[in-house]
């Protein structure tokens, strides 16, 4: 043992400290500016990241993040064709011109029509023939009533002649002015021969107007990061979701200060080219630095800290959160790259603690699976309404990737269950959430108690945030005092 008695370190997490009061002329909360860095090259609104966890972040909790200013982190716990499909999802949602839109052929069925626009969360198709020549566009109006399944799109589509279109690289205020002018919904682009070139929506311009900080990349598409793993299908699966349009990949692995991630990352840097990595979990100065010149475009740091996870308990490893922020924080401070604060976050206050200790963004887990946007169902019990959460270290989500790997083909669960505990011992739980309605409010009240943080700290953006914060060693007693005491409370 390399510390003893007196000279062991002591580490510290939220519960741990406050940040102390300074003086501030930040005149309103509204007035703190909480842009940030994702990694190298991705830009935030608001420092927050949702976890790649299969009850946390599908391509609606992608969305809806992104649309706020964030951006979310699809999980690797689906096929490549399922995982490319969420990505799609989220890059398809809107942009200022959508460029290679959904079609289909003119003799395809009704039925078929409907399951494209469910699967893929449209509003419309565009009808083309095999040399892209537009004869008409489908849209769910035209099909919601339709009884006749099996009868062809071209014969309930809006045809060619009745459609407004317009030419490739109209402007936005022209085809504002088309979309008005005529009431129509969708505007499709036509190159000089008359061919689709692309598709400019009502909705995306709307969109534009009601989320003016979504995180967009440069074709004005929402940004979206996804999960890869370090082994087997690793790279075939990190090709096909950049082809998709994942903006960023993350190397997803409980310790990533070890070989497997390291090589991991060195590999897709080497084949992939110029593609923003995320790198983790570390918890310490040397796990930052070693990810940094492996090529991290940032960092995840975290061992141990989710709610729902039990490394600690199970491996005696790990740093508590502030200080395996601070310590990675300052691995990484001469190289310019960004450390994401993974786990640990219950409430606003710790999300400033976090930020304050050298993180640019947290990455929040539990307080989303409750959420609407959540991938799974509501369950309701006892007249309260729960959602799943697991650590993907559980012995469940370990089973369910089994089963995703073999695809069907391997052990029955049962039997794989008994792999799973004689090879490894599971390093997470699951369990049930409250139900806490749309994400909005929770990234709200998030957001709103980081601003309030700041104007306390007098800082007036993030990077002034890190300055002027000094941090204080607090007793139980000071953090029984900072909560609620002395009163029957009524909510």
């Amino acid at each position: 043992m390399k510390d003893s008695g007196s000279d062991m370190r002591v580490g510290l997490t939220f519960d741990d400290v406050l940040l102390v009061p300074k003086f501030s002329d930040v005149k309103s909360r509204r007035d703190a500016d909480t842009r940030t860095r994702f990694s190298r090259k991705i830009t935030l609104s608001i420092p927050i990241v949702s976890a790649n966890m299969d009850t946390v972040t599908e391509s609606s909790m992608a969305i809806a993040l992104a649309r706020l200013g964030g951006i979310g982190v699809i999980h690797r716990f689906l096929t490549i064709e399922e995982q490319v499909a969420e990505v799609l999802k989220v890059k398809r949602s809107e942009g200022v011109v959508i460029d290679d839109p959904i079609t289909l052929g003119p003799d395809r069925s009704v039925s078929e029509a409907q399951n494209v626009i469910g699967d893929r969360d449209i509003g419309g198709i565009v009808i083309v023939d095999g040399s892209r020549n537009v004869l008409g566009l489908l849209t769910r109006r035209d099909i919601t009533l339709e009884d006749d399944l099996d009868r062809a799109v071209k014969e309930v589509m809006t045809p060619r002649r009745k459609l407004v279109t317009a030419r490739k690289g109209v402007s936005m205020e022209e085809a504002k002015k088309l979309l008005h002018d005529h009431k129509v919904e969708k505007l499709p682009l036509l190159d000089s021969k008359g061919r689709l070139a692309g598709l400019i929506t009502s909705k995306d311009i709307m969109k534009r107007k009601q989320f003016p900080n979504a995180t967009k990349d440069a074709k004005g598409r929402l940004r979206v990061g996804a999960a890869v793993g370090v082994k087997g299908d690793h790279m075939e699966r990190s090709r096909k979701l950049l082809d998709a349009g994942a903006d960023a990949l993350v190397v997803d692995i409980a310790h990533g200060h070890s070989a497997y991630a390291i090589d991991t990352l060195k590999e897709i840097k080497r084949e992939l080219g110029d593609v923003e990595v995320v790198a983790g979990n570390v918890a310490t100065a040397r796990g930052a630095l070693d990810l940094i010149r492996a090529g991290a475009d940032s960092v995840k740091v975290g061992v141990g800290s989710g709610s729902i996870c039990v490394t600690r308990v199970v491996t005696g490893s790990g740093v508590p959160q502030l200080t395996a922020i601070m310590d990675s924080a300052a691995g990484a401070a001469d190289s310019g790259v960004p450390i994401i604060g993974d786990g640990g976050i219950r409430n606003p206050g710790d999300l400033t603690k976090a930020l304050a200790a050298g993180a640019s963004s947290v990455m929040v887990g539990s307080l989303f699976a409750g959420t609407e946007e959540s991938p799974g169902p509501t369950i309701l019990r006892e007249g309260v309404r729960y959602k799943l959460t697991r650590g993907m270290a559980s012995l469940a989500a370990t089973v369910d990737r089994r089963v995703r790997e073999t695809g069907g083909s391997g052990p029955k669960e049962d039997e794989l269950v008994g792999e799973v505990i004689e090879e490894s011992v599971p390093e997470g739980v699951e369990g049930l959430i409250p139900y806490k309605g749309r994400v909005d409010e929770v990234v709200r009240q998030l957001v709103g108690g980081l601003r309030s943080g700041m104007s306390y700290s007098g800082a007036h953006d993030l990077g002034e945030l890190r300055k002027k914060s000094e941090f204080m060693r607090i007793t139980s007693a000071g953090y029984k005092e900072s909560l609620p005491h002395d009163i029957q409370r009524v909510v």
